[in-house]
């Protein structure tokens, strides 16, 4: 098979783990398979990289930031080929820009637009096992760009689906998807498929798994993704179409996003199009808004009601400035998003009471509330959000 694998950062955080990896991809290489391996930056390294920046400027240049972050995930590519072929095996890196990966103009955001995979045909033609460099690509212009956080995820399938690879496999600290963050309730469970749609919905919302845009992407290149750990061989997570899951569960898993801010806009003036100018200046400005509610208007103004990502809230606060578009803004960053997913909410009726009865039992007020054909999301207060994970991962039995 032609199989792409992606480590996270804490699968090569120091040498002795990229070792381990290289160990880990001579095993497929020894059982036949052609591999493309995409990498992070280590453990840490993006962070440090940015605090660095941080030094010298609160807002650096994003062409600038490109540059920079971009060198970590160059050096763990080098370093794991230079350990392949210290053991004995072919082994080539690739930068973004020579594994063929262009994007748009959007610096520190940047979407993959189409991948040349020549240089990566070639190269497994001749028998190489590729090391790509994730995260990264080049734009039109041949400048630097990167994807945004977890934008190795995003590289990995983006190639799986260009070379129409037979399997994508994530490798992260975690060995699969579970129905909520074992360190928040140690009695949650490990899923052993789950559809695109559950998936999206709930790497969206929080789940840190796997990046949402890479699921998308996914989905759309229909490429088979598996994510598992890279410290042990346990079977992992297959990601796949909803047909190929023979049960659909009622609810699969509930997440919890804790980078999440309200802002609130009083007395905005009740007109039409006023909605259209607040939220053009937010998606000018590359802030993306989630949830939204809006007051029925009296007197002539209304109430405005969205939340954006928290460490978006600046730009958000710069944007609603230069606006002026209401008496006054309010923001809240002690808020997160709990969230329950679930394919089988299609074809059942009461998961939504199940859920505002299991808050109402805990104390717990819910602040907003959204809704799709397999998710419901509730803001509350930050200092509720385990016990609200807790509730509702027992209330839907999850645990069984």
């Amino acid at each position: 098979m032609l199989i792409v694998q992606k480590y996270g950062g804490t699968s090569v955080g120091n040498v002795e783990r990229i070792e381990a990896v290289a160990n880990r991809v001579i095993e497929s290489k020894v059982k036949g398979h052609d591999l493309v391996v995409v990498v992070s930056a280590m453990s840490g390294e993006t962070n440090k990289l940015l605090d660095f920046a941080a030094h010298f400027s609160a807002t650096p240049n994003a062409r600038e930031v490109d540059m920079l972050l971009s060198s970590g995930e160059r050096v763990t590519s080098a370093l794991l080929a230079i350990a392949l072929e210290a053991k004995g095996y072919n082994a080539v890196s690739m930068s973004g820009r020579k594994a063929g990966i262009v994007t748009d103009d959007v610096h520190t955001k940047a979407r993959i637009e189409h991948i040349d995979t020549r240089a990566m045909k070639e190269a497994l033609a001749e028998g190489k096992i590729i090391v790509v460099a994730g995260f990264q690509g080049v734009t039109h212009n041949g400048e630097v760009s990167t994807l945004g956080r977890g934008g190795s995820d995003l590289s990995a399938v983006a190639i799986a689906g260009a070379l129409e690879a037979d399997l994508c496999e994530i490798y992260t600290d975690v060995d699969g998807v579970y129905t909520t963050d074992p360190r928040i309730e140690p009695k949650a469970k490990k899923l052993d498929k789950i559809s695109y749609d559950e998936m999206l919905e709930l790497a969206s919302l929080g789940a840190k798994v796997l990046q949402s845009r890479s699921v998308e992407m996914a989905k759309k290149l229909n490429v088979n993704l598996v994510t598992r750990s890279s410290f042990n061989t346990n079977e992992g997570t297959l990601i796949t179409k909803e047909d190929n899951i023979m049960e659909q569960p009622l609810v699969s898993g509930i997440a919890l996003d804790k980078n999440q801010a309200r802002v609130t806009l009083r007395g905005v003036t009740d007109k039409p199009g006023i909605a259209a100018e607040i939220f053009k200046k937010l998606a000018d400005s590359n802030v993306n808004v989630d949830m939204i509610i809006q007051n029925v208007g009296h007197d002539g103004t209304t109430n405005l009601g969205f939340t954006v990502p928290q460490n978006e809230l600046e730009m958000t606060k710069k944007a609603m400035n230069e606006l002026k578009a209401s008496e006054g803004v309010e923001y809240d960053s002690e808020i997160v998003k709990v969230s329950i997913v679930g394919v089988g909410m299609k074809s059942h009726s009461g998961v939504a009471c199940k859920a505002f009865d299991t808050m109402a039992k805990e104390g717990i007020n819910i602040e907003m509330i959204s809704t799709s054909e397999i998710k419901i999301s509730m803001v509350i207060q930050a200092k509720y959000g385990e016990l609200a994970v807790r509730a509702l991962h027992s209330a839907y039995q999850l645990d069984k």
